[in-house]
C-alpha cells in the first residue's frame, strides 16, 4: 500500500519538479539541460558496447569529489570496465566533468518513477551499481533487485535523526534497505543503525572521504595566495549554506580584529552574487577571488598573485574546485552547515591539509568524524557565533596551539585512511570476471 502512495506521489511531483528546475535555471543555467535525462530518456550506450559497466551515484559536489579515489581505483582494478557517473545537481555534473573529463560516461539519475527508472537500467545496462552515502530510492532499489543489478549501498552513513525518522514507516523500511545486494557502512554505529532498518550483508569498511586527496597544485595555489595576502590573521568559512553567512558575519564582527581576512566560500554557486552583495551591506569591502587571483590548473602557469588590499576584509572564495587551496592559504578553517541545524558539511579535507578545523554545534551528518577528530585534538566544537568569535581570538593569539592542533589534523586525517582499499576488494567480487588472457589479446 506505501509503495503505491509512494509511486502515486511521486505522479504528481513530477511536474512539479520540472517547474522547479526551471525555477532554479535562472540562477543556475544547468537546470534546464538534460531535462530528458531525468526521466530516464538519455542516450545510454551502444548496442555493441558490451564492456562491464560500474554506475556510481554521486548527487552532488560533495559525494562527487568523495567518490574520487573510489572510481580511479576501480579504474585501475578493472581497466576493462566503463564508469557511469550520475547526479542529481548541474554542480555536482560539473565536478565530474572538472575532475575526469571523458574518462567516465555521465548522465543524471532518474526521477524515482518505474518507468523512468527502468528505461535508465536498459539504456545503460550496468554490471553493478553504487548509491553513495545515504542516496535511498525505494523504486530504483526495486527496479535493479529486478533487473539482477547488484545494488551497493556505498560509504553508507545513517545518523540517529534519519533513523528514527526511517524506523517509523517499519516493515517498509525494512523491504527497501533489505533490497541492496551490500551495504558498507562508514563506522559500527551507522552498521548498527542500517542493520535495525532491513539492511543485509553489511561490512563496516571506514569514510571514503578520509582518501580525499588535495593535489598538490591546489597547495601550492593556496600558499601562492597567502603569500599576496600577507601577514594578517586568515580564517576561512568553507561551505556556509543559506541564513548562515550572517552569523559568521556576526562572529566577523565580535572577533574585533582589523587586520584579519575572512574567506568565505559558499557552498552553492548560485549564491555567490547574493553572498557578496550581504557582505558590501555590511559595510565591508569585499574582493571576488574571480577578479583578484589569475586562474589556471598548475602553480606554475598562474603567473604572480597581485598583493591584497589591506582593505579588503572579506574575500569571496567564488570559484569551483578550490577548496583545498582556500585551507592553504588560511590559518583556521570553520566548517559551514553547523551553526543552523542543517547538518554539518566534510571537516575531513581541511584536517588533510593540516589546518585546525573549527565547527559549530549541528552535525548530526557527520557525527561519528566529529566526534573523533574532536578527541583527537584537530577540531573544536563552537555553539554560536559569539564561541565562534571567542575561539577563533584565543587561536589567533596562540600560535603553538594552532601549530599542534594543525599537527594533529594532519594525522587524524592520515590515521583513517584505507576504506577506499577495502571497498574496491568488495565492489570486484560482484563484478563479471575479467576476459581470460588469450581472449583479451585476440580482441586486441
Amino acid at each position: 500500500m506505501l509503495r503505491a502512495v509512494y509511486n502515486a506521489l511521486w505522479w504528481i511531483a513530477a511536474p512539479i519538479a520540472v517547474l522547479r528546475l526551471l525555477w532554479r535555471s535562472r540562477k543556475e543555467p544547468g537546470y534546464r539541460r538534460y531535462i530528458g535525462e531525468r526521466f530516464g530518456r538519455g542516450r545510454g550506450r551502444l548496442p555493441e558496447d558490451d564492456a562491464p559497466l560500474i554506475w556510481v551515484h554521486a548527487v552532488s559536489v560533495g559525494e562527487t569529489r568523495a567518490a574520487q579515489p573510489l572510481i580511479d581505483a576501480l579504474m585501475k582494478a578493472r581497466p576493462d570496465a566503463r564508469i557511469l557517473l550520475t547526479h542529481m545537481t548541474p554542480s555536482g555534473r560539473a565536478t565530474g566533468e572538472q575532475i575526469f573529463g571523458d574518462r567516465v560516461l555521465r548522465s543524471y539519475l532518474p526521477y524515482d518513477l518505474p518507468h523512468a527508472v527502468r528505461r535508465f537500467l536498459r539504456a545503460w545496462r550496468p554490471s553493478l551499481g553504487l548509491v553513495m552515502e545515504t542516496e535511498v530510492w525505494p523504486t530504483l532499489i526495486d527496479e535493479c533487485r529486478r533487473a539482477d543489478v547488484p545494488l551497493v549501498l556505498t560509504n553508507a552513513r545513517m545518523s540517529e535523526r534519519s533513523y528514527r525518522r526511517a524506523a517509523r514507516f517499519g516493515h517498509a523500511t525494512r523491504d527497501v534497505f533489505g533490497g541492496f545486494a551490500r551495504v558498507l557502512a562508514q563506522s559500527p554505529a551507522d552498521a548498527q543503525r542500517l542493520t535495525a532498518l532491513g539492511a543485509r550483508n553489511i561490512a563496516v569498511l571506514g569514510n571514503l572521504k578520509f582518501d580525499m586527496h588535495t593535489p598538490p597544485e591546489l597547495i601550492a595555489r593556496g600558499h601562492a595566495w597567502r603569500a599576496a595576502i600577507g601577514e594578517r590573521p586568515v580564517w576561512v568559512a568553507a561551505s556556509t549554506r543559506e541564513g548562515e553567512e550572517e552569523l559568521v558575519l556576526q562572529a566577523f564582527a565580535a572577533l574585533a580584529r582589523d587586520d584579519a581576512l575572512l574567506v568565505m566560500v559558499p557552498r552553492h554557486p548560485q549564491r555567490f552574487d547574493e553572498v557578496a552583495a550581504l557582505v558590501e551591506r555590511q559595510g565591508l569591502r569585499v574582493e571576488r577571488r574571480s577578479a583578484w587571483a589569475p586562474a589556471g590548473t598548475a602553480a606554475a602557469a598562474l603567473g604572480p598573485v597581485p598583493a591584497l588590499s589591506r582593505d579588503v576584509k572579506v574575500l569571496l572564495g567564488d570559484s569551483m574546485g578550490e577548496l583545498g587551496a582556500y585551507y592553504a592559504a588560511s590559518d583556521i578553517a570553520f566548517i559551514g552547515g553547523s551553526l543552523l541545524p542543517l547538518g554539518g558539511q566534510n571537516l575531513i579535507e581541511a584536517c588533510a591539509v593540516g589546518v585546525p578545523v573549527l565547527i559549530g554545534p549541528h552535525v548530526f551528518n557527520f557525527t561519528q568524524a566529529t566526534a573523533d577528530a574532536v578527541a583527537a585534538g584537530a577540531t573544536i566544537q563552537v555553539k554560536d557565533p559569539a564561541d565562534l568569535a571567542r575561539v577563533l581570538c584565543e587561536l589567533f593569539t596562540d600560535r603553538p596551539r594552532r601549530t599542534a592542533m594543525g599537527a594533529a589534523a594532519s594525522a587524524f586525517a592520515a590515521r583513517h585512511r584505507g576504506a577506499t582499499a577495502r571497498t574496491v576488494d568488495v565492489l570486484t567480487t560482484l563484478l563479471p570476471e575479467n576476459p581470460a588472457p588469450a581472449l583479451a589479446a585476440e580482441s586486441q
